[in-house]
């Protein structure tokens, strides 16, 4: 199992206050000294539309080739990989969404356009020596068009438009999906090849409907290897109504506690988490975090005040 922190995009991208370039930077680099082994920084959405992205480049600048070896940028277009490259990212997300109307609402275009230029995406990528993964968002519910069907997001996970991607992402934008259907969505996905022989399958889930723990695990156990958290349950899509936050990063953790990851870590994580929400002015949703803070002292994941 991996993990993958995607605070520094997903988890800000909702937010009111503009985080400067040199706090990212900070934030990243402490993610990575911990071991977490890979990090989404940041987007290439117009920064009109969504604000707290418009530094990510910036960001991609202050990191070294081979912090950026770990760390991934969303995009949604051939331009977007071109640009992105040029600055020195070489791990793109390549996202749409499964729905035609959040699509629409989301990137401005419908799916079909979407996937009929991932081609030249992919070209880009590979182009600049690095990576793209194929990032379906709404691939269990829509805000708009709500359930959607699983045989639309195995037509896109299997088109060939789509080969070369080095990862799937299938994401409960909404956080409305329950385990089994995670589980039944990764384990189609796995029967077509993704996570054997195309690549890895990626399982991107919200904690909107408190399932974001539940449904990492369900994925994990039908065949995903990597799971999407943000520290302190941070995040949402400005451009889905009734998303929340992500899964919290530290709850994820302590459930599957990798080995890199012990008391030590989660006191330092819970520790960055707090500062940044504070920041922020959000709350923190993450349960872990709670129970670290509580007087239970005889258990040795509860945050000592030594720390």
């Amino acid at each position: 199992m991996m993990l993958r922190d995607v605070t520094l995009r997903d988890g800000l991208q909702l937010t009111g206050k503009i985080l400067p370039t040199e706090r990212k930077v900070e934030i990243a680099r402490t993610l990575l000294a911990l071991g977490v082994p890979e990090l989404e920084i940041g987007s290439m959405a117009r920064p009109d539309l969504v604000p707290p992205m418009a530094n990510t480049l910036d960001l991609v600048a202050a990191l070294e080739p081979q912090e950026l070896q770990r760390c991934w940028v969303w995009v949604a277009t051939p331009r977007h990989v071109e640009r992105a490259a040029a600055a020195g990212v070489r791990n793109f997300q390549y996202c749409f969404s499964v729905s035609d109307a959040h699509n629409k609402a989301n990137i401005g275009r419908t799916t079909e356009e979407s996937v009929a230029a991932m081609p030249d995406a992919i070209r880009l990528a590979h182009e600049a020596g690095g990576r793209i993964q194929l990032c379906l968002a709404t691939a269990l519910t829509c805000p708009f068009d709500g359930p959607v069907d699983p045989d639309r997001v195995l037509a896109i996970a299997t088109d060939p438009r789509t080969a070369g991607a080095a990862d799937i992402v299938l994401a409960d934008t909404l956080g409305q999906a329950r385990p089994a259907e995670v589980g039944a969505l990764v384990a189609a996905a796995g029967a077509r090849g993704w996570g054997n022989e195309h690549g890895r399958i990626v399982f991107h889930g919200h904690d909107t409907w408190g399932m974001g723990v539940a449904n990492s695990l369900a994925a994990l156990a039908a065949g995903a290897t990597v799971i999407d958290g943000s520290l302190g349950g941070l995040g949402g899509c400005p451009f889905a109504p009734g998303a929340s936050g992500n899964t919290a990063t530290e709850d994820l953790l302590f459930a599957t506690r990798p080995d890199w990851f012990a008391p030590p870590t989660l006191a330092r994580l819970v520790e960055l988490s707090e500062s940044l929400l504070a920041e922020l002015d959000e709350p923190n949703r993450s349960r872990t975090a709670e129970g670290a803070r509580s007087r239970a002292e005889a258990f040795e994941w509860v945050v000592q005040e030594s720390h």
